[in-house]
């Protein structure tokens, strides 16, 4: 039987089901959304990662007799609510931007039309997802686009919690990372995996020389030594002479890099491996990986910064009622006004403003429709610098049924498709590693 996702809540989504089912106002439709108020401080652009994980969680969303007997013996909620709960599915409307899109701030990230009680149950499921996969896929972004197209494989299983690892490998492969060493993160959601040995399988044998033997002996030549474990130039003349000048590559994970990667590659060469590659590691973060640009490094891996979000762990999205239907089944704006913390209320589309070369320049959200509907507003090119408009939302579920195409294995090749596109279209100046505000601004229409 799959395990259920429903207590991955926030008990009050269940006391506010149970109060709106009393009021009588639990049967109202809604219109839900998540968005981010700003970017991470600092950052020019945000890249939306989690939406397949999240689709498979809300499938999952089913309150079993395991649950509901829990809820009634901790006292959540009454009896009604209960019977509720037990006859969950949610049959409403759900879109979103392509997972793997890059967002700015106020962008409308996932509108959920629904009932109050079936789109405000969700809201915990959809917060932890989106702020965490959301996190890691723009850190790894960053990292992705310094690297100069050398590939970088994410190892941070070790640096955060079990079930998080696996997200974060799915999360920095849409953002195109090339491997992962999480084996589940393979298994689950398609992202190829890599891996060969550690310090102790060198500190188990008697010598150097041994460990690497073995190793060349379980998988050949084409491999990768860590040549760090003692001295790093005389593991590589070890490495050479064990294994051949096809010695697939070395792995360094100590030293000041820049200096010890340009004295590998001479060793290498005057060994006549020519053709070994060298990856590094060693907590390397975007800015680590920038440093070391003009270094022959042939590929990098990367782990606790990139599991971490590279010092921004959440992305900082929250979800809000921004709409609800009165008695005469029109549609209400409604929007939280506390201070720093304004929403903009209405149902939403939005496009993205392109100008003629292809490159983005507006984020332009539409107030006041719902999505991909008739735009009553400005004519695209009505700016004179926009040329043309990409519609954001797609829809993710309709009447209660998923889009088989954004789950699993596929849907999370597609997503790093997607990404690769609409990191195409951002300005150069989003590129930069330096404090800045978000690279395109966000109008409303």
């Amino acid at each position: 039987m799959t395990e259920s996702s429903a207590l991955r809540t926030d008990r009050y989504e269940l006391t506010m089901v149970d109060a709106a089912i009393q009021s009588g106002t639990a049967d109202r439709e809604c219109m839900f959304e998540a968005f981010a108020r700003r970017l991470p401080d600092g950052r020019r652009y945000g890249v939306l990662a989690g939406t397949g994980r999240l689709l498979e969680q809300i499938r999952r969303f089913r309150f079993t007799d395991a649950e509901l007997a829990w809820l009634r013996d901790e006292h959540v909620v009454r009896q009604p609510t209960l019977d509720w709960l037990a006859d969950y599915r949610f049959s409403g409307n759900i879109w979103g931007y392509q997972e793997g899109e890059i967002y700015f701030p106020g962008s409308p990230l996932l509108l959920v039309d629904a009932t109050f009680a079936e789109g405000v149950v969700l809201e915990t499921i959809i917060l932890s997802v989106l702020n965490y996969d959301t996190s890691v896929a723009s850190a790894a972004a960053r990292m992705v686009s310094v690297g100069r197209g050398r590939p970088i494989a994410e190892m941070g299983s070790r640096r955060t919690s079990e079930h998080a690892a696996v997200a974060a490998a799915r999360a920095a492969y849409i953002a195109g990372f090339a491997a992962t060493s999480n084996l589940e993160a393979g298994r689950t959601w398609g992202v190829p995996t890599m891996g060969t040995a550690a310090h102790s399988f060198t500190l188990l044998h008697d010598t150097e020389e041994e460990a690497f033997q073995a190793q060349i002996d379980a998988v050949g030549p084409d491999t990768t030594l860590l040549v760090d474990t003692y001295d790093i130039a005389r593991g590589i003349e070890r490495a050479v002479r064990v294994a051949g000048t096809e010695l697939g590559s070395i792995r360094i994970d100590s030293g000041d890099l820049p200096t010890v990667v340009a004295a590998a590659r001479a060793q290498l060469d005057d060994l006549g491996a020519v053709n070994t590659k060298i990856t590094v590691t060693s907590d390397l973060d975007e800015y680590a990986i920038a440093a070391l640009a003009a270094v022959p490094v042939d590929a990098y891996g990367v782990g606790t910064s990139v599991v971490t979000g590279s010092g921004s762990p959440a992305a900082g999205m929250v979800y809000k009622l921004v709409a609800h239907k009165d008695d005469a089944g029109a549609w209400v704006p409604v929007a939280k006004t506390s201070a720093s913390k304004e929403s903009v209320g209405g149902r939403k589309d939005a496009v993205r403003g392109i100008d003629a070369g292809g490159i983005a320049r507006r984020e332009i959200v539409v107030v006041g429709q719902g999505p991909a509907a008739t735009d009553d507003g400005d004519e695209p090119g009505a700016d004179a610098e926009i040329a043309g408009e990409r519609q954001l939302l797609v829809p993710l579920v309709t009447g209660g049924e998923i889009d088989e195409r954004y789950l699993g294995a596929e849907g999370t090749r597609r997503a790093r498709e997607h990404h690769a596109t609409a990191m195409a279209e951002l300005p150069v100046q989003a590129f930069r590693l330096g404090r800045g505000d978000p690279v395109i601004p966000t109008v409303y229409r």
